[in-house]
């Protein structure tokens, strides 16, 4: 299989981390063109460091880290630290990059991407709210039929996790993520029905610790802070690893299943704000413009997840 061009769009957040370093584990699968960096779980003076930290304990600094939107489209931004902690990455002290963010907008730098490479060949994976992704396409409707696809986190086919409604990703960014499954690229979508099923639980963790290498000891204190959120409200084994699976998805889409649907984005300002509505059983008749998951081999992904952070550089 070539090598698949990817662009990271993300909003670090510990989950976050992992796909940015599974990504990164994986040069045989993927070619990471740039990690950009939008608010979400935390503000983006955040999520551009906490970016540039990863790739720099991948020992990727020769990735390029772009800084994009500091807001959502139209409402105010919505922040998560009362998972991810006051950093997003709370659970490991990583060192300070010392290379600088890269120069330009994410949106910006994701239209010159699109625009370089062939037509056809870059998937677009954002992993956070969806505002870099809908800004490149309002200013470059050009670039929206080059997209291979985007393979993305965000969304539920059932409940959310951010209101009874709404999945995080989706709910922080509506009117960007109405852009982006209305444009007719090829979307997959990673929602709270599959990544709820890749629970980080103990045996998980240990055998992450037992890599025994700087990446494996930050991952172990990164996943164990981020099960905290869980284990208080005493839900499940462990905390469900949301970001990676759309990374998996691009190496390896038969550890996942699902059925293609048509989804649509809530942008009432209700109750009801975010949710992503998927016509699960076909009953609207609309056209179909998403591949939804809901299955995934769990232990295949996590044997595929710790493999790869056991290939990066040791210290």
């Amino acid at each position: 299989m070539a090598r698949q061009p990817i662009i990271i769009d993300c909003d670090p957040g510990q989950d976050d981390a992992l796909a940015i370093l599974l990504a990164l584990g994986s040069p045989d699968e993927i070619d990471v063109l740039a990690v950009t960096a939008v608010a979400g779980n935390v503000p983006l003076a955040l999520t551009e460091i906490n970016a540039r930290k990863l790739v720099a304990l991948a020992g990727r600094s020769d990735i390029p880290v772009y800084a994009g939107a500091d807001r959502p489209l139209v409402q105010d931004l919505v922040t998560a630290e009362f998972v991810h902690g006051k950093t997003g990455l709370d659970g490991a002290d990583l060192p300070n990059p010392s290379t600088p963010l890269a120069e330009g907008h994410a949106a910006l730098a994701i239209i010159d991407m699109v625009r370089r490479e062939p037509k056809g060949t870059v998937t677009l994976c954002p992993i956070g709210p969806l505002t870099n992704i809908a800004l490149a396409m309002r200013l470059a409707p050009d670039i929206i039929p080059k997209i291979k696809a985007i393979v993305l986190m965000g969304g539920a086919i059932s409940i959310g996790n951010i209101t009874p409604a709404a999945e995080f990703n989706i709910y922080v960014d509506p009117h960007a993520a109405d852009i982006v499954f209305r444009s007719g690229v090829p979307l997959v979508m990673h929602g709270l029905d599959v990544t709820h099923k890749a629970l980080v639980t103990q045996e998980r963790l240990e055998a992450i610790k037992a890599i025994g290498t700087e990446v494996g000891d930050a991952v172990y204190g990164l996943l164990t802070f981020y099960n905290i959120f869980d284990q208080a409200k005493g839900e499940g084994q462990g905390a469900p690893l949301h970001d990676p699976c759309a990374i998996a998805y691009v190496m390896f889409p038969d550890l996942f299943d699902g059925r293609d649907c048509h989804v649509t984005i809530d942008v009432s300002g209700g109750a009801s704000m975010g949710r992503t509505l998927v016509d699960w059983r076909g009953r609207s008749e609309q056209p179909m413009n998403a591949r939804v998951i809901d299955q995934i081999d769990a232990d295949g992904f996590f044997s595929l997840l710790t493999d790869r952070l056991a290939a990066l550089p040791h210290a």
